[in-house]
C-alpha cells in the first residue's frame, strides 16, 4: 500500500514549508494534525452555537452570529472573482468587524496580511506589492486618520490591489462597504458556497509580520495545522474554558493577541471581550459589564490599569489568572493574580510557565516549550559551542509550529535558519534545571545587551527590577556610550503621577535591596513624559540611542565651555548622584 500524502499538494511560491520527512515524523507521532485551521474553527462555532463568542460595547455576539455573519462575508469575497490563496491587507483595529472580515477571509480561502493601522505609505506599498494583495480592508471610523482615503490613494501604487472594502463605514466612491457586501448573502446559499472549498491543512493561512528592530518587518507565513496546533497547546496550558471571559487589549491583528487569545478563545468556545477605546475608562467599562476571567497584558499597559483601579473606575474581581511576557512577577505580587510568564515570537516558538509549576520556575523563568516536539539549541553567541546549563546562549528553535522560512526571501533565509532547519532568532535565554525539568529564563536580545567593561548586562533584567520601584511607572534601559568602560547604564523613566525623579543614590539603594549586582545599577537618569514605542507597540529604543546622544553632545558642549572657564578637564555628565 503506497504511503500516504502527507504536505501541501498545491505550494504558493515563495512560502517554505517544512521538509517532508521532519513534517511525517510530527504527524505520525501525534504531533501535529491533519485539520485546517477553518474547519476547527466552523466546528467550534456550530458546538458552541448557543454561547457568547465577541463581547463588545456595540452588543455581544453568538456563535450561531458568528458564524453566520462570517458566513455571508465569506460567500460576497468569492462572488468578487478572488481565488483561494490571494492576499488580502488589513488595516482595522480592535473591533467586532475585524473579526467578522478576518474568519470571513479564512472561510473564503483568503491570506490576511497582517499590517498594521498605523502603518503609512511605505510599510503599506511594500507589503502589497511583496505579497500581490487583491484587496484592502480597512476601517472608517478610526478618528486619527482617514484609512479610506489612504486606500484609495494606495491603490494605483500597488498593481495587484482590485478591491478596497470599509468596515465600520459610510457610502464612498471606489470603496465597497463590509455591510453591504453581507447584505447581499443568505445565510443558506452562504455556507454553500464555503462548503465547496478545499481545505489544505499544509497550506499558507496566514502572513503574519516579523517584529524585526531594524527596517521593514518580514512576512512569516504561517500554516493551516500548526496555526491551529499554536493556538490549541496555548488554550490547553492556559485552561481556556467555555464559561471563560477573556480580555487582552493589544491589537486583535498581532500575532501575540491573535494565537494567544481570540483565536484560542474561538476554539474553546469562551467569549473574547473588546474594549472601546484605550482609556481606563474603556477598560473600566469592560471589566464592569463584562467580568474577565482571563487577562493578557504587556508590561507597558500595566500604568493603565493601575489608573482604572486607582480611579476606583473597576475592579479585579474575578479574575482568575494572567498571561504577561515581560512584567508577570510583578503582576503577582502587585495585584495577587497567577500569573503565566512566557516567552514567544510570530516565527512559533512559544515558552511558558504552568499553574502547576515549581515557585522557582513561576517566578524566575519564562517557562518550557509547549510541544514535546519543540527543539531548543542555545548557542554561545559568536560560536557554534551549545551552552552548558546556567549559560547565556543564542536561541535556536525548531518544531512543529515554527515557521520553516520567510515569504520570498531566500537571502534572508540562508542567513536566519540553520542548513537543519533551527530558526536563529537572535533572542538570548539561558537554561536551568528545576526539579528535573528544564526551564527557560529570558537574557535579552543579542542587540539589547550593554557591554560594561567585558561584563554583560542584560537591559530586560534591569527593567524588571526598576519597575519594583515606587515612583517609577514604564522604564527603558539602554547602554550609554563610555570612553573607558564601553558603555555604562542609562535609563529612561516614566514616573508615576505626583512622584519626584529619584536619584542614582535612590535607585542604587533600590537595586541592593533587590539583589543586583553594582554594575547592573543606572549611571544616569533621564525622565520623559512617555517612551517612544514602534509600530507594533514596542519600546523604540532606537530613538531613545538616539536622543541620549543629543543630550550627551549638549552635555558636552556645556561641559567644555564651563571647563574652559575654570581651567578644568570636563567630567561627563551624570544625572543625580554617581553610584561610583
Amino acid at each position: 500500500m503506497p504511503d500516504k500524502h502527507v504536505g501541501v499538494r498545491h505550494p504558493l511560491p515563495g512560502v517554505v514549508y517544512p521538509p517532508a520527512d521532519r513534517l511525517r515524523q510530527y504527524i505520525e507521532s501525534g504531533a501535529l494534525g491533519e485539520r485546517s485551521l477553518v474547519e476547527a474553527l466552523i466546528d467550534a462555532f456550530d458546538r458552541h452555537a448557543s454561547s457568547r463568542a465577541i463581547l463588545t460595547p456595540e452588543g455581544d455576539v453568538t456563535y450561531a452570529e458568528l458564524q453566520e455573519t462570517t458566513d455571508r462575508f465569506a460567500a460576497a469575497l468569492m462572488r468578487l472573482g478572488v481565488e483561494p490563496l490571494d492576499r488580502v491587507l488589513f488595516q482595522v483595529g480592535n473591533c467586532r468587524e475585524f473579526v467578522f472580515a478576518c474568519l470571513g477571509c479564512l472561510k473564503a480561502g483568503l491570506i490576511p496580511v497582517c499590517t498594521l493601522a498605523a502603518h503609512r505609505e511605505r510599510e503599506i506599498e511594500y507589503f502589497g506589492r511583496l505579497a500581490e494583495a487583491r484587496i484592502h480592508i480597512v476601517q472608517d471610523d478610526d478618528p486619527r486618520f482617514d484609512l479610506v482615503g489612504f486606500a484609495l490613494r494606495i491603490q494605483p501604487a500597488v498593481p495587484s490591489l482590485r478591491h478596497v472594502i470599509s468596515v465600520r463605514g459610510r457610502s464612498r466612491e471606489g470603496v465597497m462597504r463590509f455591510e453591504d457586501l453581507i447584505g447581499g448573502e443568505t445565510a443558506k446559499d452562504a455556507r454553500r458556497l464555503i462548503g465547496e472549498i478545499q481545505r489544505d491543512p499544509y497550506q499558507a493561512v496566514i502572513f503574519q509580520l516579523s517584529g524585526g528592530t531594524t527596517g521593514l518587518p518580514k512576512i512569516i507565513p504561517r500554516l493551516q495545522n500548526e496555526y491551529l496546533l499554536n493556538a490549541q497547546l496555548t488554550a490547553q496550558i492556559l485552561h481556556f474554558q467555555p464559561a471563560d471571559v477573556i480580555f487582552n487589549p493589544m491589537p486583535m491583528i498581532h500575532n501575540a493577541c491573535m494565537v494567544s487569545f481570540w483565536l484560542p478563545t474561538l476554539l474553546a468556545g469562551a467569549a473574547f471581550a473588546i474594549a472601546q477605546d484605550m482609556t481606563p475608562h474603556g477598560w473600566g467599562r469592560v471589566f464592569a459589564a463584562k467580568r474577565p476571567t482571563f487577562l493578557g497584558l504587556i508590561g507597558a499597559l500595566i500604568p493603565r490599569l493601575d489608573a482604572m483601579l486607582e480611579g476606583g473606575i473597576a475592579s479585579l474581581d474575578g479574575v482568575r489568572a494572567c498571561w504577561c511576557p515581560d512584567a508577570a512577577r510583578l503582576i503577582r505580587e502587585r495585584y495577587g493574580i497567577p500569573t503565566h510568564a512566557l516567552f514567544g515570537m510570530s516565527e512559533g516558538m512559544n515558552l511558558y510557565t504552568r499553574a502547576e509549576d515549581p515557585a522557582e520556575a513561576i517566578d524566575g523563568t519564562v517557562g518550557r516549550p509547549m510541544s514535546p516536539f519543540d527543539e531548543i539549541r542555545l548557542v554561545v553567541p559568536g560560536t557554534d559551542r551549545l551552552a552548558k546549563v546556567g549559560e547565556i546562549g543564542e536561541l535556536r528553535a525548531r518544531g512543529p509550529y515554527t515557521t520553516c522560512g520567510y515569504y520570498k526571501a531566500p537571502d534572508l533565509n540562508k542567513e536566519a535558519f540553520t542548513r537543519d532547519g533551527f530558526y536563529k532568532t537572535g533572542d538570548l535565554l539561558v537554561s536551568r534545571e528545576i526539579e528535573g525539568k528544564l526551564y527557560y529564563a529570558f537574557a535579552g536580545r543579542i542587540k539589547d545587551v550593554i557591554d560594561r567593561a567585558f561584563e554583560k548586562i542584560n537591559c530586560e533584567e534591569v527593567e524588571q527590577a526598576l519597575l519594583m520601584q515606587p515612583s517609577i511607572s514604564q522604564c527603558a534601559v539602554i547602554g550609554m556610550p563610555d570612553p573607558v568602560l564601553g558603555e555604562r547604564v542609562c535609563v529612561y523613566v516614566v514616573l508615576r503621577e505626583n512622584c519626584a525623579a529619584p536619584t542614582l543614590g535612590q535607585l542604587a539603594g533600590h537595586m541592593k535591596t533587590v539583589g543586583l549586582a553594582k554594575f547592573k545599577w543606572p549611571e544616569r537618569i533621564e525622565v520623559i513624559d512617555s517612551l517612544p514605542l514602534t509600530r507594533v507597540g514596542k519600546v523604540d529604543k532606537a530613538k531613545l540611542r538616539e536622543d541620549l546622544r543629543q543630550r550627551m553632545t549638549s552635555d558636552a558642549t556645556r561641559a567644555g565651555t564651563v571647563s574652559a572657564e575654570a581651567g578644568a578637564a570636563p567630567r561627563p555628565a551624570m544625572t543625580g548622584d554617581d553610584p561610583g
